[in-house]
């Protein structure tokens, strides 16, 4: 059957919306098949973040990108609108390299971390292990510094790091953002639970008013962001603030990631998830504006109407 025109603009939109764009079953979050899980995972280590479609909701898009690549199966991977490969192609290319290169993401060494683990942890470990009749765990540090610890063997390619006789196996991407993890077993409402440590995550900083009207009056280069809503921001506002509409997210998204960012809000809190949020995508220079604009009215410009 012939690609219809409509369906055919409709994934070459797609491919063209996000500079790295995944065709998959599923999403990111919850890949419904082992190929797309097998790519996410590899996309996950290596960028923060990316643009996905799942083609189980939509039947035309799931048979007509077979004949738009002129590729047979999902997922398939696009980099800059460019068709790159199903599973298997993108398995090889982050193996040998071309991801990396295609991605303009530098390629890792393998220098083995350093990791740390407490006394509970090592036990909560060694019975965790025990219990699946296994020596070696995996972990794994995505672009997003988003940690996770799993059970398995050894993979091509991964450091195999000790740390109190218990063999952890990485991948490359992920041991240049472990070095330095410190991991405990603490007790939640739950139970015991691990908690990981990485001072390599990005931090949110926390910026006084103060400093930042200096920063101002400097002539500093940075975006300023007022997360609240459109409602708040017609009562009060900072002057050379963007609202964080949609429209202002995109355009935040296609920022270098050392771009230096603040956000506010009225107070603090909801610019502070803002800040994390953010940082989580790999923006590395990202400040919370502590008391928001209430404490920028307070104690910097007094024309601004408190509320």
């Amino acid at each position: 059957m012939s690609l219809s025109p409509e369906i055919r603009t409709r994934i070459s939109e797609l491919t063209q919306s996000e500079p790295v764009f995944l065709f998959m079953k599923g999403n990111p979050a919850a890949p419904q098949c082992g190929f797309s899980a097998q790519v996410v995972s590899i996309l996950d280590r290596l960028i923060p973040n990316y643009g996905s479609f799942d083609v189980l909701s939509a039947p035309a898009v799931r048979n007509g990108i077979k004949e738009f690549s002129d590729w047979p199966t999902i997922p398939q991977l696009y980099i800059q609108g460019e068709f790159m490969g199903g599973c298997d192609i993108i398995k090889e290319m982050y193996e040998n390299g071309e991801l990396h290169q295609a991605l303009g993401v530098e390629r890792v060494g393998s220098e083995p971390p350093r990791i740390e683990l407490t006394d509970a942890a090592a036990e909560f470990l060694m019975q965790a292990l025990a219990q699946a009749d296994q020596s070696s765990l995996q972990l794994s540090i995505d672009a997003r510094f988003q940690s996770s610890i799993g059970i398995g063997p050894p993979q091509p390619g991964q450091i195999e790091v000790t740390s109190k006789g218990i063999a952890f196996y990485i991948d490359p991407d992920s041991a240049v953002r472990a070095n330095g993890v410190s991991i405990d077993a603490v007790d939640t409402a739950e139970g015991l639970r691990l908690a990981i440590d990485n001072p390599n995550a990005p931090q949110v900083g926390q910026l006084e008013v103060s400093p930042l009207k200096q920063w101002i009056d400097a002539g500093e280069r940075f975006e300023f962001f007022d997360v609240r809503s459109a409602e708040e921001r017609a009562r009060a506002e900072i002057p050379g603030t963007r609202l964080l509409d949609p429209q202002a997210q995109t355009y935040l998204e296609t920022l270098p990631r050392e771009t230096p960012i603040v956000f506010h809000c009225h107070h603090g809190g909801r610019s502070q998830a803002a800040a994390e949020h953010y940082a989580q995508l790999g923006f590395t220079k990202v400040h919370n504006l502590v008391g928001g604009i209430d404490a920028w009215s307070s104690e910097v410009d007094p024309s601004v109407p408190r509320y």
